[in-house]
């Protein structure tokens, strides 16, 4: 194990012992291949990590399927639920250090992934445990028969997690499926696989048997190929861009058929209309784009507000944003650190480029921030019109559209003028509105007052091209059971 460990020092002195190999039966072993994982607050190397390829995910695969046979397939679900809270007792312990890990690799201050990120995984886990001996079928009435369903485990299920949020989208992906019984081949996103790996020898310290759980890293094309089309993995859940998703479910198909849950992009409408809390909707509207340095599916991207209040609402937002804190996410007091790589503030940059010569005007930002890693000025553009890119495409970014509106049909039209359904949100006194607008909004989430207030238990997930199935909450579990039907014939004769 000692030779996939890398130390290191983070900016602000934390000292990391880095696990840097795949994790495959309770083991860290080689790869087939390596990946720089880079620090994107300076743009330098942390340390290369072992990346996998279709042998090395089908090793994965037999590790889980074996353990699917065997002692976790034989385990009682208050024995699993056991483990799962052990689990999540263990991360709250080491929450400083996966902190340190999770803002080193990704950026994010490190105050949001004490708080957060940490605390999300753990949450989730506990939440789940809670479910582990509930999940259960019932008996039906049926003439001459006794009939009953189980709620059986599928088997092994695979996980594409994203890098926005690496050990958030660990806990909704391992959450339900232990909880349910099935076993798991997780891949991280190759740009952020470190704080995963630190969970990883928590699982074995926890007790888990071997296989269990496998986490490994790779490119998408190829180790997330593989795991999509393994004929061994029968569920599939993908968190990412729209176009990935598109090829995963393509993959699932070419396959096995296995089930698939996809939670995609987004370009959220952020309502605001004149008879708000101004003060509180600037506070919540800054937080729904800026939150995660815009990286975040469900961003308040799109934001409208009512003409009347539009220009002052324009200037609070603009003083709000001024006062956070861009810089150094080892920093208590950061609000917002780097995109995650260079080709993400590459892209980011693009879009900023393209919505300046479409003839949007950028209010504020719009530039590089510093001279070294990935910083970018959170960014507001006006006087946009409805199909230019920065309104209709995913940045995924510190970048936000500000457009005015009337009342309420105009502004629906233009909030539902996307392909994207995952969140929205809408800003209000008047309830009866409130009610009328979000039941009108083509989104899995509507928030009233409120924005990116993401929650264990209730689920989570899009409309139209943001995905198909919900994570978190009791609907979480459909996605990770098979139902059997078993009928007893009593008195019926043929």
């Amino acid at each position: 194990m000692s030779q996939f460990i890398v130390e290191t020092d983070t900016p602000n002195g934390y000292k990391l012992k880095l696990q840097t190999g795949l994790f495959i039966n309770n083991e860290f072993v080689a790869g087939s291949d390596s990946i720089d994982t880079i620090n994107p607050a300076t743009g330098k190397l942390i340390a290369s990590v072992q990346a996998a390829d279709k042998n090395d995910v089908h090793t994965a695969v037999k590790a889980a399927e074996a353990a699917f046979n065997g002692p976790w397939g034989k385990m009682s679900a208050l024995d699993r639920a056991a483990l799962m809270f052990k689990l999540a007792d263990l991360i709250d312990r080491d929450n400083e250090e996966l902190s340190q890990i999770e803002t080193l690799d990704n950026g994010k201050g490190i105050t949001f992934a004490r708080l957060f990120d940490v605390k999300q995984i753990a949450i989730s886990l506990r939440y789940f445990a809670g479910y582990a001996d509930k999940v259960h079928g019932k008996v039906i009435d049926t003439e001459g028969a006794l009939s009953y369903t189980r709620h059986e485990p599928i088997g092994v299920c695979g996980a594409i997690i994203p890098w926005n949020f690496p050990l958030m989208m660990l806990g909704w992906k391992l959450g339900p499926a232990l909880a349910t019984g099935n076993t798991c081949v997780v891949k991280t996103s190759e740009l952020t696989p470190l704080s995963a790996y630190k969970v990883a020898q928590l699982v074995v310290e926890a007790g888990f048997p071997p296989g269990v759980v496998n986490i490994i890293t790779g490119y998408g094309a190829v180790a997330g190929d593989a795991l999509a089309r393994h004929m061994d993995v029968h569920k599939i859940a993908f968190t990412g861009s729209t176009a990935v998703g598109r090829l995963i479910m393509k993959a699932a198909a070419e396959s096995n058929l296995k089930k698939v849950t996809l939670e995609l992009g987004g370009k959220s409408p952020n309502i605001i209309f004149d008879d708000c809390d101004l003060d509180q909707a600037v506070r919540w509207a800054h937080k729904g784009i800026f939150f995660n340095h815009g990286q975040t599916c469900c961003a308040g991207s799109r934001i409208y507000v009512q003409a009347s209040i539009h220009d002052e609402f324009l200037k609070k937002f603009k003083e709000y944003t001024s006062q956070t804190k861009l810089g150094n996410p080892h920093d208590d007091d950061t609000f917002q650190g780097p995109q995650v790589s260079q080709t993400q503030f590459d892209r980011i940059m693009g879009f900023i480029d393209t919505g300046k010569k479409e003839g949007a005007t950028c209010f504020m930002g719009g530039e590089r921030w510093g001279n070294e890693g990935y910083f970018i000025e959170p960014t507001v553009f006006t006087n946009v019109k409805e199909d230019m890119s920065i309104v209709k495409d995913e940045i995924f970014g510190p970048v936000v559209t500000v457009s005015k509106f009337n009342g309420v049909e105009d502004v629906l039209s233009m909030a539902l003028d996307t392909e994207y359904g995952l969140a929205a949100a809408v800003f209000t006194k008047d309830t009866a509105r409130a009610l009328d607008v979000s039941n009108r909004l083509k989104a899995g989430t509507v928030w009233v007052n409120c924005f990116n207030e993401l929650d264990y238990n209730t689920p989570f997930g899009g409309f139209r091209q943001s995905g198909i199935g919900r994570e978190n909450g009791e609907y979480a579990l459909d996605n990770y059971i098979q139902v059997k039907t078993v009928k007893i014939n009593i008195n019926r004769k043929p």
